[in-house]
């Protein structure tokens, strides 16, 4: 059974959330500080942390960073409403997703169970995956090739080095910082053209209607999402 690290210093809420998320058949485990959290993390294993921004001592930035040097499971942030600095620096910092306070409980299952399915289906042995299959796209990642209606072809390599980063983290906010770094190899120096370039190349080979993508989204303001519902 998946099982989930809650970490925020309201007791009341941490409770919601793990009665919340066990009718889901999913266990959790809660603390109030981020001390606390990195000790549970060292003793037991879990597939996702739910971590918030404000709290006293170590806050969630911190913690953040302290688990991101021993671990690589999903972290999904608590932050406040439409606090985008906190938001851009939690996903920049390791994030994989955000939701803002007071937020939807069913919302918050959904967001947990979505990035608990793309951990476990990425956290295989390396060279175990050979292809990525999608709705409607395969990612043929030995030929480096890709697979549509409209048949097999290959993709210059940053259109499809770009293409398979977004994929292989399938419904993580990515910001056009991490997705530059990434893919040239270089420091991110606020010039948007080539990544803006590339995806509306992937969108017109990939897409059906390049106007509303189905695979690589737009998050206004901070990145792009590959569509965790495909």
């Amino acid at each position: 059974m998946n099982k989930i690290l809650i970490i925020d210093d309201d007791r009341e809420l941490c409770a919601l959330i793990k009665r919340s998320v066990q009718a889901e058949n999913i266990e959790a485990d809660f603390c109030n500080t981020g001390k606390e959290g990195l000790q549970k993390l060292r003793e037991q294993e879990y597939q996702l942390v739910v971590l918030d921004v404000m709290m006293p001592g170590m806050d969630g930035f911190e913690t953040l960073e302290e688990i991101r040097k021993e671990n690589s499971l999903p972290i999904l942030m608590f932050t406040s409403k439409n606090d985008s600095i906190s938001k851009v620096r939690g996903l920049r910092a390791g994030a994989d997703d955000y939701l803002t306070k007071p937020f939807d409980m069913d919302e918050l299952i959904a967001r947990i169970a979505s990035l608990i399915r793309r951990y476990t289906r990425f956290n295989q042995q390396a060279g175990a995956i050979r292809k990525l299959n999608f709705d409607g796209l395969q990612i043929d990642l030995e030929n480096r090739s890709v697979t549509t209606s409209n048949g097999t072809f290959e993709l210059p390599p940053k259109e499809f080095d770009l293409l398979l980063y977004c994929a292989k983290h399938q419904g993580k906010i990515l910001t056009k910082q991490q997705i530059y770094e990434e893919v040239w190899g270089e420091e991110y120096f606020y010039d948007d053209s080539n990544i803006m370039a590339i995806i509306s190349r992937l969108r017109k080979k990939l897409e059906v209607n390049s106007s509303s993508p189905k695979y690589i989204q737009t998050v206004k303001g901070i990145g792009y999402r590959f569509n965790k519902e495909v």
